[in-house]
């Protein structure tokens, strides 16, 4: 006897559905293994290497711990286990999923729009971890390419140790030493007003003409030379208007980075699922690897205690609750498409409550134990360098492309170490990354399934070329800067913004007593009412506060002692602009054409779990009507037989809604779904 599928997509499209297998599935992942290690691989990320632990020392060290758990538990755990339940609900992706209210459809283009631009710039990270793990492997029968000061690209100013100001030093060397860390235009624009020279400076060189010049470290370590004149060659750019040329060695190495994403996702969760064993286990590896080397070093203690040692004063900082929440929310990864992707691949009995849980406990144990493994290292380099740690902590590109490789240079047989690190870095990354793009991808392939779904290999590679487009600009001899720019703005505002909507679509608009009932229908216990509390008002409240402060200590982007010209920072708002325009245009759009927000607001008769067998409760009736309905057709296309021994498909469906497992614990609503103008009419209980 044949077991019988009917997707809801192909009661608009039965071509699609006529296969030579008389079924159509939508992919699922082979275990829950998969699931659970995408969801760490995608939440585990670079941000847990390079952000957190800057973040932790900035905001008072171990006391940063109580905002960041706080944050966790009131909203990173809060929008992880939302979206995970929803995904896995529907099994669809961020654009079809919102037939549970179409008014809220422009959330799924917000939410890939976002993972549009942050994929874009996300990757090209990638590559420079990519092209630094590459030159390691070459370098192993000698030393890293930026430990010394004698390679062509390095300067005058490269110096391989800590140049302090002295008692015994005479006036002329401290005067060497001060201009030497001044900002270069500026102190040459004062040598030359009046015709003075540079001795003459020595003379009143703690006046304030020289004064107004900023201190900003014109000595270099070759780490920084390395980075900035040999892999971006940043040098050669003078402004926004004058980015350069493409580097063709970025270039290819971000159309490498590509490459391995297209393979890793041209089938789907059926190929991701399996290299994520690698990709999301390999980090913890050499995290572990790296910090037993950290702890044999000299000077690691100090890091570690620079690290640790909490400044309680700093709680009382607007900055460190503000820095905490973006912390968990860029780490998380809410309101990117992705959670709601992966989960909709899973199981429709799933326990994803528990999964949220330990995956926002693995996120931020990893990121604490992350800071160990960095804070060990600059420690080493503080005290071979004859500084404080806070000279060479650093936060961003800065920390694992310059200060982390200047301390493994200082480090016997530094290519091993520096291997081990940036295939982290990559393997961080690109777990990352997958989850991403899939969420683009499969977004299109159920939103077009006729077409795109079952060319899903192309729609890949077409998704992987127009990134990689997107992203040459990036590898420009001044992409850093367009880089940093995305950073700053891509994944700002917007994301709050979006993470907010969608807590009010789904709490307030659909319903928490109807998400509540959904939850035991898919999860067979009860949700306690203490997730209705944090998703109506907890976070919602913490997200506009978090909004405001972040308008308040706004400051505009920049790179270096390179503060971007006001039209940057113009184009800036405009990438923050773009996930809002779509959500509230398209939110615009569906009240015209569903004739106002009643009707735009409820869920289409097809709205619920995608397979028919998990179609109980209120859900049945929509299969009993369409069945009847579509019966002579679907039968004609060849999708489904019937075989004249099987009971008809919908008595199975009635009994189900009337069996006890479903008439217990929340109250479900057992009236016929009808229709009004071909939406769905909820019973009273359903209304707003």
């Amino acid at each position: 006897m044949q077991r019988i599928i009917i997707p809801p997509f192909c009661f608009d499209d039965l071509s699609f559905c006529n296969t030579s297998t008389r079924e159509v599935e939508r992919q699922a992942w082979s275990n829950k293994v998969e699931f659970f290690l995408s969801c760490v691989g995608y939440a585990v990320g670079l941000g847990n290497v390079w952000r957190f632990p800057y973040k932790c020392y900035r905001n008072g060290g171990g006391a940063f711990l109580i905002p960041y758990i706080l944050m966790l538990v009131l909203v990173g755990l809060t929008m992880l286990f939302l979206e995970l339940a929803f995904g896995q609900f529907a099994s669809l992706g961020p654009f079809t999923i919102w037939r549970a209210s179409p008014l809220f459809k422009g959330v799924g283009f917000a939410s890939i729009a976002l993972s549009v631009l942050v994929s874009i710039y996300y990757n090209v990270i990638i590559a420079y971890s990519l092209f630094y793990m590459l030159v390691t492997f070459v370098s192993f029968d000698g030393d890293v390419p930026w430990a010394t000061c004698t390679n062509p690209w390095n300067t005058q100013f490269c110096i391989t140790e800590s140049i302090r100001i002295t008692d015994d030093m005479n006036e002329t060397q401290k005067l060497n030493i001060t201009l030497g860390r001044m900002n270069t235009t500026c102190v040459d624009n004062i040598l030359d007003m009046g015709g003075m020279n540079f001795t003459d400076l020595s003379y009143n060189f703690t006046q304030t003409n020289l004064s107004t010049c900023s201190y900003v470290g014109r000595y270099k370590l070759p780490s920084d030379e390395y980075f900035s004149r040999y892999v971006l060659r940043l040098h050669e750019a003078t402004d926004f208007g004058d980015v350069g040329g493409i580097s063709l060695k970025l270039a290819l190495t971000l159309l490498l980075a590509w490459i391995f994403v297209f393979f890793a996702l041209k089938n789907g969760v059926k190929s991701s699922g399996k290299i994520i064993y690698f990709t999301a286990l390999f980090p913890y590896v050499v995290l572990v690897i790296l910090l037993i080397r950290g702890l044999t070093l000299e000077g690691y203690m100090e890091g570690i205690k620079f690290y640790v040692i909490p400044k309680w004063e700093k709680l009382a900082t607007p900055q460190v609750w503000v820095d905490a929440a973006s912390q968990i929310f860029y780490s998380l990864g809410p309101a990117f498409g992705s959670l709601l992707t992966m989960a909709s691949y899973n199981q429709f009995k799933n326990n994803c409550y528990r999964d949220a849980i330990l995956v926002a406990v693995i996120n931020c144990a990893t990121s604490v134990f992350a800071g160990f493994v960095i804070f060990a290292v600059l420690g080493f380099m503080a005290h071979v360098t004859n500084q404080e740690v806070g000279d060479v902590a650093t936060g961003g590109p800065g920390l694992v492309f310059i200060a982390y490789p200047e301390g493994i240079a200082r480090m016997p047989y530094p290519p091993i170490w520096a291997f081990l690190f940036f295939f982290m870095l990559l393997s961080l990354g690109m777990s990352s990354q997958f989850a991403m793009v899939e969420a683009i991808i499969s977004a299109l392939a159920d939103e077009f399934p006729s077409t795109l779904r079952r060319n899903k290999a192309k729609l890949c590679a077409a998704v992987c070329l127009v990134l990689f487009l997107c992203g040459l600009p990036l590898v420009t001899n001044g992409g850093i800067w367009v880089l940093t720019l995305m950073d700053d703005y891509s994944g700002s505002y917007s994301l709050l913004f979006v993470c907010m909507i969608e807590l009010i679509a789904i709490a307030w608009v659909y319903g928490h007593n109807r998400f509540l009932e959904d939850l035991y229908m898919m999860l067979g216990f009860k949700v306690n009412y203490y997730w209705v509390a944090m998703w109506k008002f907890v976070a919602p409240v913490i997200i506009v506060l978090i909004l405001i402060a972040s308008g308040i200590q706004f400051s505009p982007s920049g790179y270096g002692d390179f503060v971007f010209p006001t039209w940057v920072q113009g184009v800036g708002w405009g990438l923050v602009s773009i996930p809002i325009v779509l959500l509230l245009g398209t939110m615009l759009i569906q009240l015209i054409r569903y004739g106002g927000f009643r009707n735009a607001s409820r869920p289409q008769k097809d709205w619920g779990p995608a397979l028919p067998e998990n179609r109980t409760g209120r859900y049945a009736d929509y299969l009993e009507v369409v069945y009847e309905s579509k019966k002579e057709d679907i039968q004609k296309n060849g999708v489904i037989e019937m075989d004249k021994n099987e009971p008809n498909i919908v008595e199975q469906m009635k009994k189900r809604r009337e069996s006890a497992q479903y008439n217990k614990g929340y109250e479900m609503d057992e009236k016929p779904v009808a229709e009004q103008n071909g939406h769905t009419v909820q019973s009273e209980d359903d209304k707003l």
